[in-house]
């Protein structure tokens, strides 16, 4: 089973807890995602999916060697790609579909970002 899904920041907001306090929370756009690439032992020398975000405009900028990457899993291009490790019993295929619903409500998540890098910012 796929533990890990790709997603989008997509603001902040505030939300008030039991004791009324108001706690920042982040708002994450959180997949659906769909398996691109299955890694193997024998072929990569570890075991992961290639994740791709499917977002609400497909990518139609792609470059060849791209698109015959997608069109290998039969799966259209996407811009993000991420890969999260699973179990060498894992029965997932280029073409299933991963969504948030993998996480239970106690499920404690680790997240990493990317900041967009703005250079030098000098006056």
């Amino acid at each position: 089973m796929v533990r890990g899904i790709l997603g989008k920041k997509v603001g902040m907001t505030q939300i008030f807890d039991d004791d009324g306090k108001v706690v920042p929370v982040t708002v994450v756009e959180a997949g659906p995602c769909i398996v691109v690439q299955r890694k193997s032992v024998d072929r990569d020398g570890y075991e992961a999916v290639q994740l791709g975000l499917v977002e609400s405009s497909p990518r139609r900028d792609a470059p060849k060697p791209i698109q015959g990457h997608f069109a290998a899993a039969g799966v259209p291009p996407t811009r993000h790609l991420g890969e999260v490790p699973v179990d060498p019993d894992d029965e997932s295929k280029p073409g299933d579909s991963v969504l948030a619903d993998i996480f239970d409500a106690d499920d404690t998540v680790r997240v990493i970002g990317r900041s967009k890098g703005r250079g030098y910012q000098g006056v």
